[in-house]
C-alpha cells in the first residue's frame, strides 16, 4: 500500500465500509447517521477524498455509486500504528508498551496474550 494519511473522520467512514462492503453511498450515509452529525454531502465529500487517495474504489450502478475498499484494514492499522510510534514515541516500542501497560486496564486473557507474544518475540 502506498503511504496514505487517513483523518479520524475518514477512519469512521472506512470502518463502515470495511464492515459491510460493498456499500452504496446512501447506505454509508445511513450507517454513519447514528455515529456522527455530518450532512450527507459531507460524507460524500469524504468518500470522494478517499477515492482520490486511492483508499476506495467505486462503480456506478444505475444512479448509485457503490464503494469498496482498495486497502485492507490491517494494512491501514499497521501504517497508522507505525506513524503514531514514530511521532509520539520516537520509533521506540518499549516506552509505548510500558505506557499502555501502566495506563490501561487489561483482562487476564489480554495479559496472557501479551505474555505469549513477548515469549514468541524472545525466541
Amino acid at each position: 500500500m502506498k503511504q496514505v494519511s487517513i483523518s479520524d473522520a475518514e477512519w469512521q467512514v472506512m470502518n463502515i465500509i470495511w464492515d459491510g462492503q460493498p456499500l452504496a453511498a446512501q447506505e454509508i450515509v445511513s450507517r454513519l447517521s447514528g455515529q456522527a452529525e455530518w450532512a450527507p454531502q459531507t460524507i460524500k465529500t469524504m468518500l470522494h477524498r478517499l477515492v482520490k487517495k486511492e483508499v476506495l474504489t467505486f462503480e456506478e450502478q444505475g444512479n448509485r455509486y457503490v464503494y469498496r475498499s482498495r486497502v485492507k484494514r490491517s494494512a491501514c492499522i499497521k501504517q497508522a500504528s507505525r506513524a503514531f510510534l514514530d511521532r509520539v514515541f520516537s520509533s521506540e516500542p518499549a516506552p509505548l508498551l510500558a505506557h499502555f501497560m501502566q495506563h490501561t486496564k487489561l483482562s487476564a486473557e489480554e495479559i496472557a496474550e501479551l505474555r505469549r507474544i513477548l515469549d514468541d518475540k524472545e525466541r
